[in-house]
């Protein structure tokens, strides 16, 4: 169910109001079908999250086709006219260097770059928000880069809650809990949910759900009974917090 300014809305209503890709319309309705209430203070609230789960998704496949890879903390990697490795695998922004530019980077130039899956999530995110809010607004925002697991700038502000419906956009997880000790970067897989029953997991690709179980169940203990599953939950930026930065007009105003 979905409420604009406390008020719920039929999908006609919107419909008829906003310019919807086939994307946006598919989330709309399920959005509108869910038991779930998810309220928003006017359209272009409403608007704002669409528009940035398709952007999440689109820097998910750019990810997926560049050369960046998977790495271990040990073995991680980046570019280093924009950012130092630091002992423990984080990759810190250059002082002087746009956050914008040295993001950007992770996609052009990928095959400098090596880093773990929920590094990646997080890359993911930051160039969504980019495209979400523009360049200018971006760097004045997420100043101090620093990529290492979960470790985010406050602003994105990510939020993780047990449920059991999910949009394209939203972070998912596939745990594995039989991994074999030998592999334990395989314990799982933290995945962009694309829709249409895709999921895109850094070092696995773009796969169904079946084929990222197979994946992670081909690193379980030898003997192991216990298959690897998606846990019902989904970690998402606060789109509310986020869309409050687009009606600034300038970073001067921020």
């Amino acid at each position: 169910m979905i409420q604009i300014n406390n008020r719920y809305v039929t999908f006609p209503q919107l419909e008829s109001q906003m310019m919807l890709s086939e994307f946006e319309r598919n989330i709309l309705l399920q959005m509108i079908n869910s038991q779930a209430i998810y309220s928003y203070s006017s359209m272009n609230e409403l608007n704002f999250e669409l528009q940035m789960r398709q952007n999440i998704t689109e820097a998910a496949k750019l990810l997926n086709n560049s050369d960046a890879s998977f790495a271990t903390f040990r073995y991680s990697r980046a570019n280093p006219r924009y950012w130092s490795t630091e002992s423990n695998g984080a990759l810190r922004l250059l002082p002087g260097v746009k956050p914008s530019v040295a993001i950007n980077d992770i996609f052009i130039n990928g095959s400098e770059y090596g880093f773990e899956c929920a590094t990646g999530m997080v890359i993911v995110l930051y160039k969504a928000v980019m495209q979400s809010l523009g360049e200018e607004r971006f760097n004045y925002l997420f100043q101090n880069l620093y990529l290492w697991a979960w470790q985010y700038d406050k602003d994105l502000n990510l939020i993780t809650t047990r449920r059991f419906d999910y949009f394209p956009g939203d972070i998912l997880y596939f745990d594995n809990p039989d991994v074999d000790p030998s592999t334990p970067q395989w314990q799982g897989e933290n995945v962009v949910y694309m829709g249409n029953g895709l999921y895109f997991g850094h070092g696995v690709g773009i796969k169904p759900r079946e084929g990222m179980i197979e994946e992670l169940n081909s690193f379980r203990y030898p003997g192991s009974m216990r298959s690897a599953f998606l846990l019902e939950q989904a970690t998402r930026p606060d789109y509310k917090k986020l869309y409050q930065y687009t009606l600034m007009y300038s970073p001067q105003y921020m």
